[in-house]
Order: structure tokens, then C-alpha cells, then sequence
């Protein structure tokens, strides 16, 4: 088993005992054999970056999952009802299937205080990719160190069909 491998299933054990499962609708035993094919297939891949476990929102819903981001005592919550973060889809193609594996993901705070347009042409320029919803939502949730350390971060990845970018940051009174 690699080191890319273990990271993955450490993801994947902490979603589970945060009720990734019940939110789809699932035992932990059938979400963990969603998953089993591309952890299989990472057992032979070794990166020297960070990986990020996503699971997509074909398996459970953004919404869903905002509650399940913690720091501390604190838990995640949303201002905008479910019909509106349901409407912020990826500007990308995405890999299909219940999960997908990001390496070196990056909040973009080289791009702090930049317009989502100007923020996501210079990721582009850089050869990064902008974080959809998805990935956000697990970011904070594998790593919620970052959402501190950085504030907040824009996911410049998805957008609504208005135009507006989705973030997270942390609330002052916190």
C-alpha cells in the first residue's frame, strides 16, 4: 500500500465517522465498496503531494456535507438555502463516479483579494486548477487547519448559472 493510498483512506475513514453513509443513504460497508476501486487503483501510485479525497456531488449533496465541516466545537453552516448551493456546478469536467482524488490541492491564496475572473485566469496561468464546491467542502473538512490559517478561500471551479463563485471562510465571531 502507498503513502498516497493510506492518506486516501484516512480521508475516507474520517468522512465515515462524520455520517458521509447516512447522508447517501448507505452503510459505511457500502460506501467504503464505492470507494474501494479507486483506492485499489492508488495502492500502486506513490505522489510526493498531498492527496485530497472528494467525493462527488453524485454521492451526497454539497448541502448536506456544510454541517459536517467543524473547527473545534464549531460547525459549519450556510446563509443560502439548498436549492441555491445546489446551483453552483463545476466550470470543468470533472471524473466521473462516486470519488476522485485531487493532488497538491491549494486554497489559492496567492490569489487572495483578486475578482473570481482575474483569480482564475492567473491559476490557469500558473497550471493549477481552482477548487470546485466539492473539493472546498472536503478540503475544510480533511484540513479545517487551513480554513484558519487562510481565513476563507473563493472555489472559482463552480459557479451558478448568475455568475457567483461559492466560499467559505471562517465567521469572526468563531
Amino acid at each position: 500500500m502507498s503513502r498516497t493510498s493510506e492518506s486516501a483512506r484516512r480521508q475516507l475513514e474520517r468522512i465515515i465517522a462524520l455520517g458521509y453513509p447516512q447522508v447517501a443513504g448507505m452503510s459505511a460497508e457500502a460506501f467504503r465498496a464505492l470507494a474501494a476501486p479507486l483506492l485499489g487503483a492508488l495502492d500502486s501510485v506513490d505522489v510526493d503531494e498531498e492527496v485530497l479525497l472528494v467525493p462527488t456531488s453524485e454521492l451526497v449533496s454539497p448541502d448536506s456535507l456544510i454541517a459536517r465541516t467543524s473547527i473545534g466545537r464549531n460547525a459549519g453552516f450556510s446563509t443560502m438555502p439548498p436549492r441555491d448551493i445546489e446551483s453552483f456546478v463545476a466550470t470543468d469536467t470533472l471524473p466521473e463516479g462516486p470519488f476522485y482524488v485531487v493532488v497538491d490541492p491549494h486554497t489559492g491564496s496567492a490569489y487572495k483579494n483578486r475578482e473570481p475572473d482575474v483569480a482564475r485566469k492567473l491559476i490557469d496561468a500558473d497550471g493549477k486548477e481552482p477548487l470546485t464546491l466539492e473539493e472546498g467542502l472536503a478540503l475544510a473538512t480533511q484540513h479545517p487547519d487551513w480554513l484558519v490559517s487562510h481565513q476563507g478561500f473563493a472555489m472559482t471551479g463552480s459557479r451558478s448559472a448568475d455568475g457567483r463563485v461559492p466560499g467559505i471562510w471562517m465567521s469572526q465571531h468563531s
